[in-house]
């Protein structure tokens, strides 16, 4: 596990923290002993927990994927950034198409620390990011419009981090708000967490309530609705797993969450 020499102060690495959680879930190392007991505390009562890390991980590998090799889209603004791991999306984007131009946005001090992993870039393209909390859409904006050019299609990536905003109709505008402002012919790229039975919200629920940054379940019934008024392309807006598979994809769980990309017109 992961142990820096210097810690910002506002860095508690007595209490879980989701990233680093996640990031303990994802087989990483960067992450504390809280994280590693909450984590293994989630895992002992939802078993599946790290399949469904996983799964949602290799659903932004292959969104990503389609809208470079498919769309020829060349410019990503990924909110809520979290922890380095494998296929980061500027690598996913890069591997494909070298001139890709990546923007990452998060605030979490903890993340800061790694930044310099976020800020690998071929030649041909860029990395930058963007401290700022994603609900500030236009210091968020603003700060993309340094390496993004603005008035060509982008894809707003946004991958299982909207649960974080506990206000539903918050996460709601906040998707339509940085929508509205971006280029005809650009994509929402958008997962979000379900409930995969009664005992994983129960867990949830305990989870939220142990003074971790919580995380909010929603139905896809509900979460359906951060699409509207865009052109959902197929097979639209499903269980991870099941967004247009390939040869490395598990179904693990096909519980884990939904996701969809969509056009902007």
């Amino acid at each position: 596990m992961s142990e820096p020499t210097k810690l910002p102060p506002e860095i508690d690495t007595s209490v879980a923290h989701s990233a680093r959680v996640y990031n303990y879930w994802l087989g990483g190392k960067d992450y504390f002993p809280a994280d590693k007991r909450a984590g293994d505390a989630y895992r002992a009562k939802v078993p599946l927990i790290g399949a469904m890390a996983q799964e949602s991980r290799d659903f932004l590998r292959r969104t990503i994927s389609y809208l470079v090799r498919d769309v020829g889209i060349r410019q990503f603004l990924d909110l809520g950034a979290g922890l380095p791991t494998d296929n980061n999306t500027h690598e996913v984007a890069q591997r494909s198409a070298p001139d890709s131009r990546v923007v990452y946005v998060d605030h979490d001090p903890l993340v800061l620390l790694h930044v310099h992993a976020m800020r690998t870039t071929t030649p041909e393209g860029a990395t930058d990011y963007v401290l700022a909390d994603m609900r500030d859409t236009d210091t968020v904006l603003q700060g993309a419009a340094k390496t993004l050019d603005m008035t060509k299609p982008i894809a707003l990536v946004s991958n299982d981090v909207l649960g974080h905003i506990v206000d539903w109709d918050e996460a709601l505008s906040l998707v339509r708000r940085l929508v509205e402002r971006l280029a005809s012919g650009s994509y929402l790229v958008l997962s979000h967490s379900t409930v995969a039975d009664e005992n994983h919200r129960e867990v949830q629920e305990e989870y939220n309530n142990s003074g971790a940054i919580p995380y909010i379940l929603r139905e896809p019934s509900v979460t359906v609705a951060l699409f509207e008024g865009l052109e959902l392309v197929e097979p639209g807006y499903t269980s991870l797993p099941r967004w247009r598979p390939d040869a490395n994809t598990g179904r693990l769980s096909d519980r884990a969450g939904w996701g969809g990309v969509a056009r902007i017109p």
